[in-house]
């Protein structure tokens, strides 16, 4: 029954990158929509468990979601189809109407109310789904017709929504939901400005969100109050910060590199309000990381017997992965300037 289940999750899961293929190599809409429904449907499998009710129900709100937006999406483009070659104010309007579409796909502010929620019911693995593969279906194919308003209204909310909301929350999940949704404003401001700035931010996105929600998967951490017991392994909880800082930016590390070169580009098409916008916003999110981490590492000693204390050899892994993370942007940086 086990290496059945993990077969089927295997199969769904290769579903799953070829549907995201399958709408991002298709000539047509229609085709685009296809891959997203296949996408949707074999995602569903994956989040929902029968031995726990929080996942089920966040399957549950997944679909409902999901299949509205894309019920509304194929609508929408039937209607763009039919209107594409007569006036061009209901092209517009349609045209925001399908962006709105694919931004409640992916989480983006103001549309972003059901990610948090959903992301509370599910497992590490999932999360991390859904804040990376999820989004790139939709960000390519809003790639292909946006509106450029539309984009720069969504690029202010998310930063603003992303940063805000992170503030006060106690579940590890939801702060990396809201980070997420803060870092969506960042990957279409690179979808705008360039392809493979968006790219290069996308994989870099990639590397540093796989870290953290594998570090936090294996040490079974799911709240702010359990890092306070880390210090027995007070070198894990050290790299764990370290990554978190470097997800939100802190010029010494590898999340910086991608955000200066987006900034550099703002500056040089003198976009210096949306440019002040994203680095205030950014600002606020490293304000509660390094908050974050200085009262956890003030925290005495407490070992607990439920705490998962056998580490193995994916941990050392995964810190020689922080370590590159750490020393990549002076790297980086040295070659720019060898070049």
């Amino acid at each position: 029954m086990y290496l059945n289940l993990n077969s089927t999750k295997l199969f769904f899961m290769i579903i799953l990158f070829f549907s995201s293929f399958i709408s991002i190599s298709s000539n047509s809409w229609l085709g685009c929509w296809i891959g997203l429904e296949i996408n949707l449907l074999t995602f569903i499998p994956l989040i929902s468990n029968n031995n726990n009710l929080l996942y089920t129900e966040a399957s549950l709100k997944y679909f409902l979601i999901q299949a509205l937006t894309s019920s509304n999406l194929l609508f929408l483009i039937l209607l763009f189809s039919f209107f594409f070659n007569f006036f061009d104010i209901q092209n517009n309007l349609i045209k925001i109407l399908m962006n709105s579409s694919l931004l409640m796909k992916m989480g983006a502010a103001p549309f972003h109310f059901w990610f948090t929620q959903i992301m509370e019911g599910m497992t590490w693995f999932n999360s991390f789904i859904l804040m990376t593969w999820q989004k790139i279906t939709p960000l390519i194919l809003l790639s292909y017709c946006y509106s450029y308003y539309l984009m720069i209204f969504t690029i202010i909310l998310s930063s603003m929504f992303g940063a805000i909301g992170g503030l006060n929350q106690t579940s590890l999940r939801k702060l990396m939901a809201y980070s997420s949704i803060n870092h969506l404003s960042w990957m279409i401001t690179a979808m705008i400005i360039s392809e493979n700035l968006f790219i290069f931010y996308l994989m870099i996105y990639f590397f540093l969100n796989f870290i953290m929600c594998m570090m936090f998967y294996l040490i079974n951490l799911f709240f702010f109050n359990q890092l306070f017991y880390l210090n027995y392994y007070s070198m894990i909880k050290f790299f764990i910060f370290l990554n978190l800082l470097s997800l939100g930016g802190l010029p010494p590390f590898l999340g910086f590199l991608p955000k200066w070169l987006i900034i550099n580009y703002l500056i040089e098409y003198n976009m210096f309000m949306l440019s002040f916008i994203l680095i205030m916003s950014t600002l606020i999110t490293l304000y509660y990381y390094i908050r974050i981490s200085y009262s956890a590492f003030l925290m005495n000693y407490l070992k607990l017997k439920w705490f998962k204390t056998n580490f193995n050899n994916k941990i050392n892994l995964l810190m020689i992965l922080i370590l590159l993370s750490l020393i990549m942007l002076i790297l980086s940086t040295i070659l720019f300037y060898l070049n």
